[in-house]
Formats: structure tokens, C-alpha cells, sequence
């Protein structure tokens, strides 16, 4: 899938090789795997060095574009001694708005990056690797609508060892996702 910027064509993916996503079981987490079968989702998946799964690692070592890149965050709200989460995706050139709009929005008096130990074990995902696609239930997804207003993005597969190519309208067809304008500015 090309990707433009300015009206130069630029390849999504990079040099990196892809695949439709069912073809590599293997390389995807076991939630992000079953929400692929299940919704009949399209996703395309990409085998990376681990050592190489963060973002700007990612993109500088395969030539993925930095601003077609996206991220989940999660969220965790509580107000009253009672936690709730959310998945915020956003560009990897953006960040989370997380003391605004995200405290706002889960109606929370305190908001905060979820701690690592927590989002990996609820996710079943690998850290460095969280995806929306997979995420608990009864977590809301909120994509920024700078993610929303691409066609396609990168993102986590559940695990440190791909990545996952999906069209912006796959992450907004998951049950409990919506896009959210301002979720995130430019960094």
C-alpha cells in the first residue's frame, strides 16, 4: 500500500517483507490472533528483530515512515478507588494527551500510563508489542483522529518479533472503537 506525503510516494512497509496477517500465525499474539479470525479483520504482519520493536528503532533500521507509525497506549483512569482502562492509539510523531482529554473522557480524577506489568498481563500481549486489536473487552478503543485520518498504519501484533500493517478502518471496525479527535498533538 503506498503511502503519500506531500504527493512523494513513499512504501509503507519499508524493506520490510509482508504477508497477509492469518498466513503467519505465529507471529501474532494469541488475543490479536483470535479478533483477526473472528472479525475477519484484514491485517498484513511483517517478521522484525526484536531487539528492534520500538518505534523509532522500527522505522529508522526499516525505513518505515515515522508518521505512518501508531501506537497503543493504555490508560488506566480511577476515580473513588475505582480503575477503569482505555487503548488510546496514536502516531508515533503525537502525544497522548492523557491529563486532559483522556482523564475527561473516562470521567476519572486521576489518569496515568497503565504500569507495564498490568497492560502486558491484562493485553496478553508482549511489552513493546501492545495492540488494540485483542485489548480486554470491556476497554474502550479511542483512536486519535490523526491515526483515523490515514489509510493504513503500523502497529504492535501482540509480540516484540512483527509488526502489523492494518487500514485505519480495521482498528475502527473493533467493538468498542471510535475515533477521537485531539486524543494527541505533535510532539
Amino acid at each position: 500500500m503506498p503511502w503519500q506525503d506531500d504527493g512523494v510516494s513513499h512504501r509503507l512497509y519499508g524493506t520490510l517483507d509482508v504477508v497477509p496477517a492469518l498466513e503467519r500465525p505465529d507471529l501474532l499474539a494469541a488475543p490479536t490472533l483470535h479478533v483477526l479470525e473472528k472479525l475477519e479483520l484484514e491485517a498484513h504482519v511483517a517478521e522484525i528483530d526484536p531487539t528492534l520493536a520500538d518505534t523509532e528503532q522500527l522505522c529508522a533500521h526499516y525505513r518505515v515512515p515515522l508518521d505512518a507509525s501508531a501506537n497503543a497506549v493504555v490508560v488506566r483512569g480511577t476515580r473513588a478507588g475505582v480503575d477503569s482502562h482505555v487503548a488510546c492509539v496514536v502516531l508515533a510523531t503525537h502525544r497522548l494527551d492523557v491529563n486532559g482529554v483522556v482523564r475527561r473522557r473516562l470521567n476519572a480524577r486521576k489518569a496515568s500510563f497503565a504500569p507495564m506489568d498490568f497492560a502486558v498481563e491484562a493485553a496478553g500481549m508482549e511489552y513493546g508489542g501492545i495492540n488494540p486489536i485483542g485489548i480486554p473487552a470491556d476497554w474502550p478503543i479511542w483512536v486519535d483522529g490523526a491515526v483515523a485520518d490515514r489509510d493504513w498504519v503500523c502497529i504492535g501484533s501482540g509480540v516484540r518479533r512483527s509488526k502489523l500493517f492494518v487500514p485505519t478502518a480495521t482498528l475502527l471496525a473493533l467493538p468498542g472503537a471510535e475515533r477521537v479527535d485531539e486524543l494527541a498533538r505533535p510532539a
